[in-house]
Protein backbone atom coordinates (compact mmCIF):
# COMPACT_ATOMS: atom_id res chain seq x y z
CA UNK A 1 0.00 0.00 0.00
CA UNK A 2 1.22 3.49 -0.87
CA UNK A 3 0.96 6.21 1.76
CA UNK A 4 -1.18 8.31 -0.56
CA UNK A 5 -3.82 5.56 -0.48
CA UNK A 6 -4.35 6.07 3.25
CA UNK A 7 -7.77 7.70 3.62
CA UNK A 8 -8.68 10.49 6.00
CA UNK A 9 -5.19 11.15 7.43
CA UNK A 10 -3.92 13.98 5.23
CA UNK A 11 -1.79 15.63 7.91
CA UNK A 12 -0.04 12.40 8.92
CA UNK A 13 0.53 11.39 5.29
CA UNK A 14 2.03 14.78 4.43
CA UNK A 15 4.41 14.64 7.40
CA UNK A 16 5.59 11.14 6.48
CA UNK A 17 5.98 11.88 2.77
CA UNK A 18 8.03 14.96 3.60
CA UNK A 19 10.31 12.82 5.76
CA UNK A 20 10.64 10.16 3.05
CA UNK A 21 11.36 12.49 0.16
CA UNK A 22 13.39 15.06 2.07
CA UNK A 23 16.18 12.67 3.01
CA UNK A 24 16.03 13.68 6.68
CA UNK A 25 14.57 10.69 8.45
CA UNK A 26 14.55 10.64 12.22
CA UNK A 27 15.61 7.55 14.12
CA UNK A 28 12.14 6.95 15.63
CA UNK A 29 8.56 7.95 14.88
CA UNK A 30 5.61 7.58 17.23
CA UNK A 31 2.21 7.23 15.54
CA UNK A 32 -0.39 8.30 18.09
CA UNK A 33 -4.17 8.41 17.85
CA UNK A 34 -7.36 6.42 18.50
CA UNK A 35 -7.39 2.69 17.94
CA UNK A 36 -8.33 1.56 14.45
CA UNK A 37 -7.61 4.73 12.42
CA UNK A 38 -4.71 3.44 10.32
CA UNK A 39 -1.57 3.94 12.42
CA UNK A 40 -0.15 0.45 11.83
CA UNK A 41 -1.25 0.57 8.18
CA UNK A 42 0.64 3.85 7.71
CA UNK A 43 3.71 2.44 9.47
CA UNK A 44 3.75 -0.57 7.15
CA UNK A 45 3.30 1.67 4.11
CA UNK A 46 6.26 3.74 5.26
CA UNK A 47 8.33 0.59 5.78
CA UNK A 48 7.38 -0.65 2.30
CA UNK A 49 8.60 2.63 0.79
CA UNK A 50 11.91 2.47 2.62
CA UNK A 51 12.58 -1.16 1.70
CA UNK A 52 11.72 -0.65 -1.97
CA UNK A 53 14.71 -0.45 -4.31
CA UNK A 54 13.18 2.26 -6.49
CA UNK A 55 13.50 5.99 -5.84
CA UNK A 56 11.50 7.59 -3.03
CA UNK A 57 8.96 9.24 -5.36
CA UNK A 58 7.79 5.95 -6.90
CA UNK A 59 8.27 3.66 -3.89
CA UNK A 60 6.87 1.21 -3.14
CA UNK A 61 6.86 -0.10 -6.70
CA UNK A 62 5.41 -3.51 -5.82
CA UNK A 63 7.72 -5.26 -8.32
CA UNK A 64 11.29 -5.14 -7.02
CA UNK A 65 12.73 -7.91 -4.79
CA UNK A 66 12.44 -5.65 -1.74
CA UNK A 67 8.72 -5.06 -2.32
CA UNK A 68 8.00 -8.71 -3.08
CA UNK A 69 9.76 -9.89 0.06
CA UNK A 70 7.98 -7.28 2.19
CA UNK A 71 4.54 -8.23 0.86
CA UNK A 72 5.23 -11.91 1.48
CA UNK A 73 6.38 -11.17 5.03
CA UNK A 74 9.91 -12.43 4.41
CA UNK A 75 12.01 -9.28 4.25
CA UNK A 76 15.03 -9.76 6.52
CA UNK A 77 15.25 -6.03 7.26
CA UNK A 78 11.70 -5.62 8.53
CA UNK A 79 11.03 -6.58 12.15
CA UNK A 80 7.68 -6.49 13.88
CA UNK A 81 6.93 -6.56 17.60
CA UNK A 82 3.34 -6.91 18.84
CA UNK A 83 1.91 -7.58 22.29
CA UNK A 84 2.37 -11.17 23.41
CA UNK A 85 -1.06 -11.64 24.90
CA UNK A 86 -2.02 -8.38 26.57
CA UNK A 87 1.42 -6.74 26.80
CA UNK A 88 4.77 -6.31 25.10
CA UNK A 89 7.11 -8.19 27.41
CA UNK A 90 10.62 -7.37 28.50
CA UNK A 91 11.96 -10.50 26.74
CA UNK A 92 10.59 -9.23 23.42
CA UNK A 93 12.45 -5.94 23.82
CA UNK A 94 15.65 -7.74 24.81
CA UNK A 95 15.46 -9.93 21.70
CA UNK A 96 14.94 -6.82 19.60
CA UNK A 97 18.04 -5.19 21.11
CA UNK A 98 20.11 -8.21 20.16
CA UNK A 99 18.83 -8.13 16.56
CA UNK A 100 19.54 -4.41 16.15
CA UNK A 101 23.23 -4.88 16.94
CA UNK A 102 23.81 -6.36 13.48
CA UNK A 103 23.68 -4.23 10.31
CA UNK A 104 20.82 -4.60 7.80
CA UNK A 105 21.19 -7.59 5.49
CA UNK A 106 19.85 -6.23 2.20
CA UNK A 107 18.38 -2.74 2.48
CA UNK A 108 20.29 0.41 3.45
CA UNK A 109 17.99 0.68 6.47
CA UNK A 110 16.34 -1.81 8.82
CA UNK A 111 12.77 -0.89 9.82
CA UNK A 112 11.25 -2.10 13.08
CA UNK A 113 7.54 -1.73 13.82
CA UNK A 114 6.48 -1.83 17.47
CA UNK A 115 2.69 -1.86 17.76
CA UNK A 116 0.71 -0.80 20.83
CA UNK A 117 3.73 0.31 22.84
CA UNK A 118 1.37 1.63 25.53
CA UNK A 119 0.94 -2.02 26.61
CA UNK A 120 4.55 -2.24 27.80
CA UNK A 121 5.18 -2.56 31.50
CA UNK A 122 7.70 -0.16 33.01
CA UNK A 123 10.68 -2.52 32.78
CA UNK A 124 10.02 -3.15 29.07
CA UNK A 125 9.52 0.56 28.46
CA UNK A 126 12.81 1.37 30.18
CA UNK A 127 14.59 -1.22 28.05
CA UNK A 128 13.12 0.31 24.88
CA UNK A 129 14.15 3.74 26.12
CA UNK A 130 17.80 2.67 26.05
CA UNK A 131 17.43 1.82 22.36
CA UNK A 132 15.87 5.21 21.67
CA UNK A 133 18.57 7.03 23.63
CA UNK A 134 21.40 5.28 21.76
CA UNK A 135 19.85 4.21 18.44
CA UNK A 136 21.93 1.71 16.47
CA UNK A 137 23.04 3.04 13.07
CA UNK A 138 20.99 2.22 9.96
CA UNK A 139 17.86 1.46 11.96
CA UNK A 140 14.45 3.13 12.02
CA UNK A 141 11.88 2.49 14.73
CA UNK A 142 8.17 3.01 14.07
CA UNK A 143 6.00 2.92 17.19
CA UNK A 144 2.21 3.01 17.45
CA UNK A 145 0.22 3.89 20.55
CA UNK A 146 -3.32 4.63 21.60
CA UNK A 147 -3.57 8.30 22.51
CA UNK A 148 -5.86 7.46 25.42
CA UNK A 149 -3.18 5.38 27.14
CA UNK A 150 -0.24 6.71 29.18
CA UNK A 151 3.30 6.50 27.83
CA UNK A 152 6.61 7.33 29.45
CA UNK A 153 7.36 11.04 28.77
CA UNK A 154 10.96 10.09 28.04
CA UNK A 155 9.83 7.85 25.18
CA UNK A 156 7.65 10.63 23.80
CA UNK A 157 10.53 13.09 23.91
CA UNK A 158 12.83 10.81 21.89
CA UNK A 159 10.41 10.23 19.01
CA UNK A 160 8.97 12.40 16.30
CA UNK A 161 5.24 12.30 16.96
CA UNK A 162 2.87 11.76 14.03
CA UNK A 163 -0.74 12.48 15.12
CA UNK A 164 -3.67 10.51 13.72
CA UNK A 165 -7.31 11.50 14.14
CA UNK A 166 -10.73 9.82 13.81
CA UNK A 167 -11.73 9.43 10.17
CA UNK A 168 -14.53 11.40 8.52
CA UNK A 169 -17.74 9.56 7.70
CA UNK A 170 -17.13 9.10 3.96
CA UNK A 171 -13.64 7.66 4.53
CA UNK A 172 -14.93 5.35 7.28
CA UNK A 173 -17.63 3.95 4.99
CA UNK A 174 -15.20 3.44 2.12
CA UNK A 175 -12.70 1.61 4.33
CA UNK A 176 -15.43 -0.57 5.86
CA UNK A 177 -16.59 -1.61 2.40
CA UNK A 178 -12.99 -2.53 1.55
CA UNK A 179 -12.65 -4.51 4.77
CA UNK A 180 -15.98 -6.29 4.35
CA UNK A 181 -16.57 -7.05 0.64
CA UNK A 182 -20.27 -7.21 -0.18
CA UNK A 183 -21.25 -4.78 2.60
CA UNK A 184 -23.97 -2.51 1.20
CA UNK A 185 -24.24 1.23 1.76
CA UNK A 186 -26.89 1.08 4.48
CA UNK A 187 -25.04 -1.51 6.55
CA UNK A 188 -21.75 0.30 5.99
CA UNK A 189 -23.33 3.43 7.44
CA UNK A 190 -24.58 1.51 10.46
CA UNK A 191 -21.11 0.07 11.08
CA UNK A 192 -19.59 3.51 10.53
CA UNK A 193 -21.77 4.87 13.32
CA UNK A 194 -20.49 2.13 15.60
CA UNK A 195 -16.87 2.65 14.54
CA UNK A 196 -16.93 6.33 15.47
CA UNK A 197 -14.26 7.23 12.94
CA UNK A 198 -12.13 4.17 13.75
CA UNK A 199 -12.99 1.46 11.21
CA UNK A 200 -10.32 -0.86 12.60
CA UNK A 201 -12.56 -1.37 15.64
CA UNK A 202 -14.87 -3.53 13.53
CA UNK A 203 -12.17 -6.14 12.86
CA UNK A 204 -13.15 -9.49 14.26
CA UNK A 205 -16.85 -8.57 14.32
CA UNK A 206 -19.26 -10.89 12.50
CA UNK A 207 -20.91 -7.89 10.88
CA UNK A 208 -23.57 -9.89 9.01
CA UNK A 209 -24.86 -11.53 12.22
CA UNK A 210 -24.50 -8.28 14.16
CA UNK A 211 -26.50 -6.21 11.67
CA UNK A 212 -29.21 -8.87 11.36
CA UNK A 213 -29.63 -8.85 15.13
CA UNK A 214 -29.66 -5.05 15.18
CA UNK A 215 -32.46 -4.96 12.59
CA UNK A 216 -34.40 -7.62 14.51
CA UNK A 217 -34.12 -5.56 17.69
CA UNK A 218 -35.40 -2.40 15.98
CA UNK A 219 -38.28 -4.25 14.31
CA UNK A 220 -39.28 -5.78 17.63
CA UNK A 221 -39.12 -2.47 19.47
CA UNK A 222 -40.96 -0.50 16.78
CA UNK A 223 -43.69 -3.01 15.92
CA UNK A 224 -47.17 -1.42 16.00
CA UNK A 225 -50.36 -2.65 17.59
CA UNK A 226 -48.81 -5.12 20.03
CA UNK A 227 -50.65 -5.73 23.30
CA UNK A 228 -49.02 -6.11 26.70
CA UNK A 229 -48.70 -9.89 26.38
CA UNK A 230 -47.14 -9.50 22.94
CA UNK A 231 -44.70 -6.92 24.31
CA UNK A 232 -43.54 -9.34 27.01
CA UNK A 233 -43.20 -12.16 24.48
CA UNK A 234 -41.16 -9.90 22.17
CA UNK A 235 -38.91 -8.80 25.03
CA UNK A 236 -38.20 -12.38 26.07
CA UNK A 237 -37.62 -13.49 22.46
CA UNK A 238 -35.16 -10.67 21.81
CA UNK A 239 -33.38 -11.25 25.13
CA UNK A 240 -32.98 -14.98 24.46
CA UNK A 241 -31.46 -14.34 21.03
CA UNK A 242 -29.33 -11.30 21.80
CA UNK A 243 -27.87 -12.63 25.05
CA UNK A 244 -26.24 -15.51 23.13
CA UNK A 245 -24.38 -13.17 20.78
CA UNK A 246 -20.64 -12.71 21.24
CA UNK A 247 -21.18 -9.09 20.20
CA UNK A 248 -23.74 -8.26 22.90
CA UNK A 249 -21.97 -5.12 24.13
CA UNK A 250 -21.54 -3.98 20.53
CA UNK A 251 -25.26 -4.48 19.88
CA UNK A 252 -26.13 -2.37 22.90
CA UNK A 253 -23.72 0.31 21.71
CA UNK A 254 -25.53 0.33 18.36
CA UNK A 255 -28.90 0.59 20.10
CA UNK A 256 -27.62 3.49 22.18
CA UNK A 257 -26.39 5.27 19.04
CA UNK A 258 -29.80 4.72 17.47
CA UNK A 259 -31.60 6.35 20.40
CA UNK A 260 -29.22 9.32 20.27
CA UNK A 261 -29.88 9.72 16.53
CA UNK A 262 -33.63 9.69 17.15
CA UNK A 263 -33.21 12.35 19.85
CA UNK A 264 -31.16 14.48 17.47
CA UNK A 265 -33.86 14.36 14.80
CA UNK A 266 -36.58 15.13 17.38
CA UNK A 267 -34.65 18.23 18.44
CA UNK A 268 -33.71 19.17 14.87
CA UNK A 269 -30.11 19.19 16.03
CA UNK A 270 -27.77 20.50 13.28
CA UNK A 271 -25.96 17.16 13.06
CA UNK A 272 -29.20 15.20 12.65
CA UNK A 273 -29.01 15.29 8.87
CA UNK A 274 -25.76 13.29 9.11
CA UNK A 275 -27.49 10.45 11.00
CA UNK A 276 -26.47 6.96 9.90
CA UNK A 277 -30.00 5.58 10.39
CA UNK A 278 -32.56 5.18 7.55
CA UNK A 279 -35.11 8.01 7.54
CA UNK A 280 -38.07 5.60 7.67
CA UNK A 281 -36.76 3.88 10.81
CA UNK A 282 -36.12 7.24 12.47
CA UNK A 283 -39.67 8.38 11.67
CA UNK A 284 -41.13 5.21 13.23
CA UNK A 285 -38.99 5.70 16.32
CA UNK A 286 -40.14 9.32 16.71
CA UNK A 287 -43.74 8.09 16.66
CA UNK A 288 -42.95 5.47 19.26
CA UNK A 289 -40.90 7.44 21.82
CA UNK A 290 -40.86 11.03 23.01
CA UNK A 291 -37.72 12.81 24.24
CA UNK A 292 -38.01 11.85 27.95
CA UNK A 293 -38.57 8.21 26.96
CA UNK A 294 -35.58 8.25 24.62
CA UNK A 295 -33.49 9.61 27.50
CA UNK A 296 -34.84 6.80 29.71
CA UNK A 297 -33.92 4.29 26.98
CA UNK A 298 -30.31 5.48 26.96
CA UNK A 299 -30.13 5.27 30.75
CA UNK A 300 -31.53 1.73 30.59
CA UNK A 301 -28.92 0.72 28.00
CA UNK A 302 -26.14 2.27 30.10
CA UNK A 303 -27.38 0.36 33.15
CA UNK A 304 -27.36 -2.88 31.12
CA UNK A 305 -23.79 -2.27 29.95
CA UNK A 306 -22.70 -1.62 33.53
CA UNK A 307 -24.41 -4.84 34.69
CA UNK A 308 -22.63 -6.81 31.95
CA UNK A 309 -19.31 -5.30 33.07
CA UNK A 310 -20.05 -6.71 36.56
CA UNK A 311 -20.58 -10.18 34.99
CA UNK A 312 -24.31 -10.26 35.73
CA UNK A 313 -26.39 -12.93 34.00
CA UNK A 314 -26.54 -11.93 30.34
CA UNK A 315 -30.06 -13.16 29.63
CA UNK A 316 -31.53 -11.54 32.77
CA UNK A 317 -29.83 -8.25 31.89
CA UNK A 318 -31.30 -8.38 28.38
CA UNK A 319 -34.77 -9.33 29.63
CA UNK A 320 -34.85 -6.37 32.03
CA UNK A 321 -33.57 -4.04 29.32
CA UNK A 322 -36.04 -5.02 26.61
CA UNK A 323 -38.97 -5.06 29.03
CA UNK A 324 -38.08 -1.48 30.00
CA UNK A 325 -37.71 -0.36 26.38
CA UNK A 326 -40.97 -1.97 25.30
CA UNK A 327 -42.85 -0.69 28.37
CA UNK A 328 -41.90 2.85 27.40
CA UNK A 329 -42.97 2.21 23.83
CA UNK A 330 -46.30 0.78 24.97
CA UNK A 331 -47.03 3.83 27.14
CA UNK A 332 -46.34 6.17 24.22
CA UNK A 333 -48.54 4.08 21.89
CA UNK A 334 -51.41 4.16 24.42
CA UNK A 335 -51.39 7.97 24.46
Amino acid sequence: MHLTQLLGQTKAVNLLRRALTGGRLGHAYLFTGPDGVGKATAARAMAASLLCREDAESAPCGRCPGCLKFVSGNHPDFLSVRPDGAVIKIDQVRELKKALVFPPLEAPLRVTLLEEVHTMRREAANSLLKILEEPPPDNLLLLTTDEAEPLLPTILSRCQVIPFSPLPLAATIEILQRMHPGLDEENARTLAALAGGSPGRTKGINHAELLDLHRDILEGLLAKGAGEADQVETALRLAARVSKSDGLETLLDLLRLFCKDVMATCCRYPGADASQQPAQILARARERWNLPELSDNIQAIDAALQALARNCNRQLVCEVLFLRLLAGAAQQQAT
